[in-house]
């Protein structure tokens, strides 16, 4: 096993001590993942880690597509950096499927990126989307159906 999958389930033993449990006894369980790609995963790891960021939006069909369960309210999560680091363990709180042109101001703000309106995070989600899509030979309209998630900070790294 490689040094940053051991650091990403110590994380998680440490959460459970932290709150009681221990891995044998729980029920609890967590996907280990990190935010968009290269170019954009540390920067808003750390926007998370900071508390700045406390949303994230995916788009519905890719669910289908990468034939992934949608997340559910209770779900945990361990934010990696680009190179596989944990940063911080999140549970989310809310999940909502709407419209992508339906996505509201205060979402935008909560996902903490650029300078927090509406039409930054429109024109960047956009062209993620569009990048998202092409391996799937598919067009992004701004119709499509996103999933918007918000999550709290359960857990950071010691550093």
């Amino acid at each position: 096993m490689n040094k940053k999958k051991i650091a990403t389930e110590n994380m998680w033993k440490k959460y459970l001590q932290s709150v009681g449990e221990d891995l044998n006894s729980t029920d609890k369980t967590y996907n280990s993942w990190y935010f968009g790609d290269e170019e954009i995963a540390d920067t808003l790891a750390k926007l998370v880690v900071d508390g700045k960021k406390t949303g994230t939006t995916s788009l519905l069909c890719l669910y289908e597509l990468e034939k992934e369960s949608l997340p559910k309210v209770g779900d945990y999560s361990i934010i990696l950096n680009y190179d596989n680091t944990p940063q911080c363990i999140i549970k989310i709180v809310k999940v909502e499927i709407i419209a992508f042109n339906k996505v509201g101001e205060e979402f935008a703000r909560s996902e903490g990126e650029g300078d927090l309106t509406l039409k930054y995070w429109r024109d960047v989600h956009k062209k993620f989307f569009q990048m998202e899509l092409l391996p799937f030979k598919k067009d992004f309209c701004e119709d499509m159906d996103v999933v918007c998630e918000t999550f709290e900070v359960v857990y950071k790294a010691l550093c």
